[in-house]
């Protein structure tokens, strides 16, 4: 399948699962030197091969469709090195709402409740609160300190990288019940795994967490 057709499938899959209320969220790919994104505007679960845009890996726009403006987060992403090969970036109902809490710690917004979050995901920063398309979004992925393949962006929703679109797909998908989880479990008494286990589950899964929640 060719990189176009998977950001199309892609999309369709977020819609299917309920994670891209009406037209928002956007997708890319890195190609190369370049890097294909979903168009301003454009419906995750409707797109075209006319809805994607190519640009440089500076954030260059080089033809296709008018980019999202949400560009500038995917090229911060990209920048943190190349492991980093697909964004999802999503306003999914779960994540925004713990966009909208304190962090669990200074550099993880979600508690660790469950192993599939700590072995899929990783350690999530909150990110401060910018205006939709604000370049300094990218600053702020770009910038920001850890190892990390996720993000949540304050009041405005989350942000993660894969291998591929597949593995960003999977990972956008596990944070959002991690987030979900974390809200349904807020105002009671709550187990979360122990330093031990998080570091063992992160390690086995080569999975980045790297602090302890009193940083």
């Amino acid at each position: 399948m060719n990189v176009r057709k998977q950001l199309i499938a892609a999309g369709r899959s977020l819609v299917d699962m309920g994670l891209s209320p009406g037209a928002t969220g956007n997708l890319s790919i890195r190609d190369g030197d370049t890097i294909l994104v979903t168009g301003t505007g454009a419906s995750l679960g409707r797109l075209t091969e006319a809805d994607i845009a190519e640009i440089s890996l500076a954030g260059v726009h080089l033809g296709g469709a008018r980019a999202s403006k949400e560009t500038p987060l995917h090229v911060g992403f990209y920048g943190r090195g190349e492991e980093h090969q697909a964004i999802v970036h999503l306003h999914s109902p779960q994540a925004v709402a713990l966009s909208c809490r304190s962090p669990w710690s200074g550099v993880n917004a979600v508690p660790p409740l469950t192993p599939y979050f700590v072995m899929r995901v990783g350690q999530t920063p909150l990110l401060p609160y910018r205006h939709p398309g604000d370049a300094a979004l990218g600053d702020d992925i770009r910038l920001a300190r850890g190892p990390f393949r996720a993000a949540l962006l304050a009041n405005h929703g989350s942000v993660v990288s894969g291998r591929d679109l597949g593995d960003a797909v999977e990972r956008a998908a596990e944070l959002e019940e991690a987030c979900r989880i974390a809200l349904l479990t807020e105002n009671s008494p709550r187990r979360e795994l122990t330093p031990d286990q998080i570091r063992e589950l992160a390690d086995r899964w080569d999975s980045p967490w790297t602090h302890s929640p009193v940083d």
